[in-house]
């Protein structure tokens, strides 16, 4: 019985594999879908506006403090500053790009080789969000009242930022599943122009 259980558990790395591979899929559909919201476009402020590569993105990236909107906050005037900031133009772009990378991920099967590349650049995505960790003062907890603040500290922003580690690895594992099937077709197909 104990063994039964025991192999059973360390067979489960092909359903692992899927769970993954449909995880990275769904994060990525919806969090693109997200991106054409206001509320979500909102929320990346404080990351594009403060990374040295991303900034020159957005048209005011210095005034994004004076014109923040919590979640489920709507002042009308930060939202017309978000607009000629380019915080909405920027986000449905990053929509776009999400849904596509979810996209590749997803036609593992049919169409390995593009899906391992679409495995690559989430492996690159996620790095350019860890980066947020060093550049985004706001992923620390601010020094408010509390002793405990600053680095290691992290803030809401910081928690959501490092659970990018796990998307990271996923994208290895994907990538690596997508390379082993598209050389494994490959191979037949040789095999089989030689028969």
């Amino acid at each position: 019985m104990k063994n039964t259980f025991l192999n059973t558990i360390a067979n489960l790395d092909k359903v692992g594999k899927s769970v993954i591979r449909a995880g990275i899929v769904i994060v990525f559909l919806w969090i693109g879908a997200l991106k054409f919201v206001p509320y979500e476009a909102d929320g990346i402020v404080p990351f594009v506006a403060n990374s040295p590569f991303m900034s020159r993105l957005y048209n005011h990236p210095e005034q994004y403090k004076d014109h923040v909107n919590k979640e489920g906050e709507l002042i009308a005037e930060n939202r017309q500053w978000n607009i000629e900031n380019n915080t909405y133009g920027f986000s449905h772009e990053l929509g776009i790009l999400l849904i596509s990378l979810a996209f590749l991920v997803g036609i593992h099967r049919w169409a390995p080789l593009e899906s391992m590349f679409g495995s690559i650049l989430v492996f690159i995505l996620t790095l350019g969000t860890m980066s947020f960790l060093i550049t985004t003062p706001e992923s620390w907890v601010p020094h408010l009242t509390d002793q405990q603040y600053g680095f290691p500290y992290l803030s809401g922003r910081g928690r959501l930022v490092l659970k990018d580690v796990v998307i990271m690895g996923a994208s290895i594992i994907t990538m690596s599943e997508s390379a082993a099937l598209y050389l494994k077709n490959k191979a037949i197909i040789a095999t089989e122009n030689m028969l």
